[in-house]
């Protein structure tokens, strides 16, 4: 931005814009947008293939378990987890949500359970899917205490922000309890400790979420749109540095 001394606005095509200095652009008074929902279904779709495969025991040939019946908690009910809702519906799935920003009765009109907070939301699933962005109150948020909540055979799904969850905890919790698993499409380090769960832990070589030709082309269009609306018309509505 120092170097760009024309530039007027930014926009990350995808919902997340962590890799985007706001404070900076808006120093600069650069307008910085992201483009959300365009990939929000590629994003729900992963999470129920990672999902298919933690309950049937990552294809090792033994007797897995069904989702049908299963209660699914989604924490933070934005584009990603009404997708992801829609989606467990047609599995048969119990579902639950919570979002501090969601009012319940928006929740519940979208035929969805909703619970008065994230401990309610651990204790009563079986599943709980992160959708929640990296933020200062997220990161390192999702931790023992919490995760430790979940009934035995639970699974949690970040298909988030890795910043969100409290690694060094998550790992000792994985060590005591042995019924739990996790599976994740955030690149792992290359000394990656959750490794050493072998059969309860999966994650995909990198951030695969949003990686669908479908996805890829809907962003890339919506941020083109974007950048139009913004000159012809001044529009800023999907601005995140305000």
């Amino acid at each position: 931005m120092d170097a760009a001394k024309q530039l007027k606005i930014v926009v990350r095509a995808g919902a997340g814009y962590d890799n985007i200095d706001l404070a900076a652009a808006t120093a600069h008074n650069v307008v910085a947008e992201n483009t959300p929902g365009q990939n929000s279904n590629a994003v729900a779709e992963l999470v129920f293939g990672l999902l298919v495969m933690a309950v049937r025991g990552f294809y090792n040939g033994k007797s897995g378990s069904e989702l049908l019946g299963k209660k699914l908690g989604i924490l933070a009910f934005g584009n990603v987890g009404r997708n992801v809702a829609r989606i467990a519906k047609g599995f048969g799935m119990d579902v639950y949500a919570y979002d501090a920003y969601c009012p319940a009765e928006v929740i519940e009109a979208a035929g969805v359970h909703a619970v008065c907070c994230q401990e309610k939301l651990f204790e009563t699933c079986d599943v709980v899917s992160l959708h929640i962005p990296a933020t200062p109150e997220t990161k390192q948020s999702i931790n023992a205490a919490l995760v430790g909540k979940m009934k035995k055979g639970g699974v949690l799904v970040n298909t988030a922000r890795k910043e969100v969850i409290n690694e060094p905890e998550l790992i000792k919790l994985m060590a005591e309890r042995e019924d739990l698993k996790f599976v994740t499409d955030i690149m792992p380090d290359a000394n990656d400790e959750f490794l050493k769960f072998e059969g309860r832990y999966f994650s995909t070589p990198k951030k695969m979420g949003a990686q669908t030709a479908e996805a890829n082309i809907n962003a890339g269009i919506a941020a083109a749109k974007q950048i139009n609306a913004f000159f012809k018309d001044g529009d800023t509505k999907f601005q995140v540095n305000k």
